[in-house]
Order: C-alpha cells, then structure tokens, then sequence
C-alpha cells in the first residue's frame, strides 16, 4: 500500500490555520511548476517506502522554523557564491542559483509566494522551490554542506538579526525610565527590605535601579551576539568535507569574524540557544520583579502608582476594580521562559556527539523565549510610559516606621561611637518610642534622647528628616540627588549607544 500523502489535513501551530500536507503539488502562489521528486524529503533516496501521515505530522518542523527563511537564504546564497568561486561548480550554476534566491526572496517578501507547509523543514521548502524555478542548477545547492551545519548557521543568522530588536527595545525601556527618574529627583518614599520600611530613597533613585537591571541584560545579551560570531556552515554532517571548501570565504561574505574552529562541535552545539535563553530568563525575571513592585504600588493599602485605563482591565462581577492585568500577565509569563529554558539544558543533557534529531526541539524554545521578551518589554514599556506617581502617598510612607534610625547610630558615629554601640543606641531610642505611643524618632523629646546617650544633642534632628536622610547618603551609587543624577546620566548614555 503506496503510504505517499497526497492530502493530510493537520493544523499549523503558528498559523492557527488549516494548511496543506500536500507532497507534489503546488503552492497556488508559487511560481514554477514543481515537481514531486524535487518536493520529497531530502532524505527519501535510501528508502523505499514514504513515510507514514502521522511519522510526518511528527517530526515536521517548518511552522517552526519557517521565520529563518531568509536567513536560510542568505547562508545559501554565499555558499553558492563560494562554490562558483573555489571552482567546485561553474560560475554559471553559481549565478544561476543566486538569482534564484533572490526571486524566492523578493516573492516571499510580497507575498508572491507562501511556505509550503509539504515540506520538512525550511532547508528543504528553499531547495525544492529553488529546483523548481531553476532547475538542474538547483541540486548543486547542497553541494559540501548538511542541513546539520545548515541549521547552525540560520539559529546564528536569525539571532545576530533578532536579538539587536530586543535590545533597542530594552534600551528605550531604560531611556524612558531614565527620563522618569529625571523628573523624581525630589520625590522621596520609604525603601524596603523584607517589605517592611527600612531607609528613606528618592524615587528616582528606584526608578535607576530598574534601569541598572535592564542594562545589565542588555550587556549579557551583547555578549552573546559576540560568541556566535564565528560561521559553522563547510562543518558537514560532523566531519567537514572532501571537497575543496572555502569556509573563511563563506564566514566573511556573511559578516561573521572566522569559523567554528572544530566541525564535530560546531553541528552539536547549542549552546548559544540556551545562553540567549538564559539572558531572555535573566531579563524576564528582572521585569517579573518590576511588575510585581508596580502591583503591590497599585493596591489601595500603597497607592504608589495610578495606572492607565488603557494598560489596566476591569472585573466581571465587581464593577469598582481596576485590576494591573498587565504586570500580571508579564509576571506570569516569567514562567514560560523559564520552561523555556528548562527544556533546552534538559535537551542536551547526556545528549551525545555530534548531531541527535533532539536538537530540532531547540528552535521552538529559543523563539517563544525571544517573542515573550520582546512583548513584555514593548508592554511594560507603554505601561509605565502611561502610568502616573502618587508623590503624595509615597512622601506619607516615610511617616512611621523609624526609617531613620540607622541615621541616628551614623550621628553618633561621627562622634566617635562604635558602630555596634551606636546600633544599640538608636535601638534604644526606637523601643522608648513605641513604648512612649510615638511613631517618629523626630518627635522623641531631646532629653529622652539622652537617657540613650550623652553624645546625642539637639543637633540631632537636623539629620532625621527624610530629606537629610537621603542627601547625606552621597556615596556612589547612594540616593542623594547629587549621585542620582550622575546614574541617570550614565543611564541615559547606555540607551544611547
């Protein structure tokens, strides 16, 4: 019984549309006629027999990597140019197939021509519709290469033109709120520890510490981009090749630096999939972070922060809420990249070299890491951008809670007081507070203060208020406005480069 498919219905992940298992037959939008020969599996010449309609349900990858046609594209296109140019195809053939990536580009682009979802993978779609529109020419665009060192160089391409996306939006995330920072200088809230008041901050000095996060996953993600910057492609299945190859030629027509140093490595690893997973991870938990600041700000009990009506929704039973879905929902996908990145180190977990058919799972992990990130940068982004502080409830948070105590021991410090002394005196000063039915050190009387030490005079109060309290904290990187405004600068330059 003849198991070639010649219509299987199944439904595209990605495309959330019924497409067409359809070995033979034609695109309606494709130009060329193809050919059954030219659309069987690349693979297909060892067997007889086609593969079973759910094998191919299976273990089909191009609504996955569908979105690396071009790069697919430009890898062949220089390999074609360096197969005309070692000699190991004629100048001709190489032309020949150069154009005709070009017109399957252009077609792509505007929509002349659409993926044909027959195919196993994206390699296999270009090379048929290459085949197709040029014929012979078109078999020789394999010629030294495997889809395995194929692949390694398209995950490279997309991500060196991907990721540059996710970091302009990471640094104009880091620009906006180097912007806000800018206009807080002098508002002032209670900082926290353990959620509980601990030392009096400006909110612009919160607001960088948000930013100094984010630039530091742009930094990681920076670093990335450099360590794959090196061409796999001439690597073969594992073990290179017999022909004449010119990999340097192939790494420099693509903008890499040089090659892959080892063919048996460069099929195998994968582990610049789960480095930039590991950035995109790093980079979601810091906005989980974020967002979870911005939902406990939104509760009546701080009233920190107003959101937008656009970047909020309401409730279907209780008509008075305006509930921060959106930090939510950027908090809960937090989790889905984590999964993400869990099931790439378990990929490769006691996988053995070179190339395992394992390793076509990295492509939907890696990319669903990427969309979330970039999404919720985008989101986050707008929803900050459209939000408005409540300076007014912040400055109330600095009342109570003896924020300034650590403030008293540093007076006494200056007066020649061990720390650890020091620390006891203000503790003291703070027990005869409560005790006393007063929620300020301010307001304990000067000579309650001396029944903790004799060091301590009038003077004191001049440095317990909220404002003294965060202008003499002048150290690097301390919330007086002074410092702040030198993190906003550097901020501020980052976003800039």
């Amino acid at each position: 019984m003849c198991r070639i498919i010649a219509h299987l219905f199944v439904f595209a992940v990605e495309k959330k549309a019924i497409v067409c298992f359809n070995f033979g037959m034609a695109n309606e939008k494709t130009h060329g006629t193809m050919t059954a020969d030219n659309h069987a599996a690349l693979w297909h010449g060892r067997f007889e027999e086609g593969p079973d309609a759910e094998a191919v349900a299976f273990e089909t990858s191009i609504h996955v990597d569908e979105r690396m046609a071009f790069d697919d594209i430009r890898g062949s296109k220089a390999h074609a140019e360096m197969l005309g140019e070692t000699g190991i195809i004629s100048a001709d053939e190489a032309s020949a197939i150069v154009k005709g990536l070009e017109s399957i580009e252009n077609d792509l682009s505007s929509g002349a021509l659409s993926i044909d979802y027959s195919a196993e993978d994206i390699h296999s779609f270009i090379e048929a519709t290459l085949t197709d529109r040029i014929g012979e020419p078109g078999r020789k665009v394999h010629t030294g290469r495997s889809r395995n060192d194929q692949i390694a160089l398209d995950e490279r391409l997309y991500l060196r033109r991907a990721v540059p996306a996710l970091q302009k939006k990471i640094k104009n995330l880091i620009a906006l709120l180097a912007c806000l920072a800018e206009k807080h200088t002098e508002t002032l809230v209670s900082g926290y520890t353990h959620t509980q008041h601990a030392q009096p901050v400006s909110l612009a000095h919160h607001l960088c510490a948000w930013g100094w996060m984010l630039s530091r996953d742009d930094s990681r993600l920076a670093d990335a981009l450099k360590r794959i910057d090196q061409s796999p492609l001439g690597s073969g299945a594992l073990a290179g090749s017999t022909l004449p190859l010119n990999r340097e030629l192939v790494a420099q027509k693509l903008g890499f630096s040089g090659v892959t140093p080892n063919s048996l490595d460069s099929v195998a690893d994968r582990d610049y999939c789960i480095e930039f997973s590991s950035a995109f991870a790093l980079l979601m938990s810091h906005l989980s972070r974020m967002c979870e600041e911005i939902v406990l700000w939104n509760t009546t009990e701080f009233g920190f922060i107003e959101l937008s009506e656009k970047w909020s929704t309401g409730s279907s039973i209780m008509p008075q809420k305006k509930n921060p879905d959106f930090a939510e929902l950027i908090r809960g996908r937090t989790g889905k990249v984590y999964g993400d990145l869990i099931a790439l180190l378990v990929m490769v977990k006691s996988l053995p070299l070179s190339y395992n058919r394992d390793l076509q799972e990295d492509k939907e992990s890696l990319f669903d890491a990427y969309d979330t990130c970039l999404s919720c940068v985008s989101v986050f982004t707008k929803m900050i951008e459209s939000a408005s502080f409540r300076t007014e409830n912040m400055a109330k948070s600095l009342e109570g809670g003896f924020s300034n105590a650590t403030d008293v021991a540093d007076y006494l410090v200056r007066k020649g007081l061990p720390f650890r002394t020091a620390h006891g005196v203000a503790a003291r000063a703070v027990r005869m507070c409560i005790e006393g039915g007063l929620s300020r050190l301010e307001d304990l009387p000067i000579g309650e203060f001396k029944k903790c030490s004799e060091l301590i005079n009038s003077d004191v109060y001049d440095f317990l208020s909220a404002k003294a309290c965060v202008e003499e904290r002048k150290t690097t990187g301390g919330p007086s406005s002074a410092r702040v405004k030198e993190q906003i600068a550097l901020l501020k330059q980052i976003a800039a480069e």
